[in-house]
């Protein structure tokens, strides 16, 4: 039976977009007592947050634009199937954002690392508390990460990074020869080195996790409602969603979480937002395919390998094109035949192709606020990467501005007004 409508003051606090953002701050609104409801047009993390690469990445605080992508912009752009892509008929849409992107990395990053830190400290103890209440420790692994490097150039190339995060206390050793081998048995020659980060985590399957989430936020009363919004407008002390079919939901408060999408709905309420779509694919194998200890990065190449309990998951790279374009999944099978030649051995066949919207932002910061026009709509969106990794202290901090308290860290480096 189709889930029943929401009568029109049935909520206090509509959230729109179900991905892991979404629903995570769904949970801490309905752990708070709040009557939450979320809309979504397909359902609990059945988009974006189904098939990301399922890692809790806390020590990944670098800007995008200023981890080597800028002078590896021009090798990667003329590989049509490499690590970053820009569809041609597109370029004129994307050209405002390259350019803060290139801004972005030409800044100081030292300003957003520490805002990243300073997230990602509050999403690692977030994220912990909540996988304890909501009973869902056991869907975490702990086994760290591996990033490979094929040359001696490229492991020098990686040392400024590294320093910049061991300025911020992140753990990591640089490993090589036995001791590498033993981190990931079976690993092509090729690589030369690599850096253990023993703090970074995974879990077992991105979309299962997402899904045991909500049912602990149903569980305190959170409820769902499948449809797409056509509208939504604030005033009076209240907020508004039009769905399709004509159908209205009013509620005191509204949360726009809606990834790669929100843009649209912020600017309904004054705010214009920079958000781009970087499309990624991957591919999931069989669990079979080959035993990966834990999530190996191969950021020279843009993609990375993660074993799930459900399979074994290969991607990742940027392609730059939009909403509507239709998938190219050659880059899928590109990142796949690099795979097989990196870890010889590896089972190719039998896997499941996917492609995802991510809500990147040019500065690499998400957007965490108020509305500069309505102060009962807020923004939770264009976490890039990070959606999964960021999610629990978003849901915190969405908390926290919804019932007026002091928030956790300085949200103004992740303001919506800061472009």
């Amino acid at each position: 039976m189709p889930t029943p409508r929401f009568a029109e003051t049935d909520a206090d606090i509509v959230i729109v977009g179900a991905g892991i953002v979404g629903i995570c701050a769904a949970v801490f609104l309905a752990e708070s007592g709040k009557r939450v409801l979320v809309i979504d047009r397909t359902g609990i993390c059945e988009e974006t947050s189904s098939g990301n690469a399922a890692a809790l990445a806390f020590s990944d605080v670098l800007p995008l634009a200023h981890k080597g992508m800028m002078k590896n912009l021009p090798r990667w752009l003329a590989d049509p199937l490499g690590p970053l892509a820009i569809r041609p008929s597109y370029l004129p849409q994307l050209l405002p954002w390259l350019w803060r992107f290139w801004r972005a990395g030409h800044a100081d990053p030292q300003k957003a690392i520490a805002a990243q830190v300073s997230l990602m400290r509050l999403a690692e103890a977030e994220w912990m508390a909540l996988l304890d209440r909501s009973g869902t420790r056991p869907m975490l692994r702990e086994d760290g990460s591996l990033e490979l490097y094929e040359s001696e150039s490229e492991f020098r190339a990686s040392l400024p990074g590294w320093s910049a995060r061991e300025a911020h206390g992140i753990d990591f050793r640089h490993v090589e020869g036995a001791e590498m081998a033993g981190l990931q048995p079976g690993l092509a020659p090729r690589f030369v080195k690599g850096t253990f980060v023993p703090g970074w985590k995974t879990v077992t399957d991105p979309k299962l996790l997402g899904k045991a989430i909500w049912a602990h936020a149903e569980a305190k009363g959170a409820r769902f409602e499948q449809a797409n919004v056509d509208s939504a407008a604030a005033g009076g002390g209240s907020a508004r969603v039009r769905l399709a079919g004509g159908h209205e939901i009013k509620a005191a408060k509204l949360v726009i979480a809606a990834g790669a999408w929100s843009h649209r709905l912020a600017g309904v309420f004054g705010d214009r937002i920079p958000l781009e779509t970087e499309r990624g694919y991957n591919t999931t194998l069989p669990a079979d395919a080959f035993d990966v200890k834990r999530q190996l990065i191969f950021s020279g190449h843009g993609f990375v390998i993660t074993p799930l309990s459900t399979g074994l998951r290969v991607g990742g790279a940027v392609e730059l094109g939009g909403l509507k374009l239709p998938p190219n999944y050659a880059r899928s099978k590109a990142m796949l035949e690099k795979a097989r030649r990196f870890l010889p051995g590896l089972k190719t066949e039998g896997g499941r192709e996917w492609m995802g919207y991510r809500p990147s932002m040019p500065d690499s910061l998400p957007v965490i606020g108020r509305s500069s026009r309505s102060p009962n709509v807020f923004y939770a969106f264009g976490h890039g990467h990070l959606g999964l990794t960021q999610a629990a202290a978003t849901g915190r901090l969405i908390h926290d501005l919804v019932a007026g308290n002091a928030t956790a860290i300085d949200l103004s480096p992740f303001s919506p007004q800061r472009f």
